[in-house]
């Protein structure tokens, strides 16, 4: 799994490339664990996604809370319909833009 992290002042896109799975999901946490409090709009762009497991889903959710602490928002884009599947399974759709 690749990450690439574009900033825009309070705004910071995360485009994921690869399998979102147990091996690869500690990568993404780290990442978004590092987002400073001045994140005000965090978007992951998940065209590239091939694969989520529950390990992703819990990077995800950790991530949506993380942003409602400091009145933050955050969105899920470009998911295939795979992800998107997974994403109706869990309830987690809402997200998805």
């Amino acid at each position: 799994m690749t990450i690439n992290v574009e900033r825009d002042f309070e705004l910071v896109t995360l485009e994921i490339t690869g399998r979102l799975d147990t091996t690869t999901a500690p990568n993404l946490e780290s990442v978004v664990n590092e987002l400073s409090e001045n994140t005000k709009e965090l978007v992951f762009d998940m065209s590239g996604v091939e694969y989520i497991s529950s390990a992703g889903i819990r990077v995800l959710l950790g991530a949506y809370k993380k942003m409602n602490s400091h009145q933050g928002k955050m969105r899920i884009e470009k998911a295939n319909d795979m992800v998107r599947e997974v994403f109706e399974m869990t309830g987690l759709s809402d997200m998805l833009e």
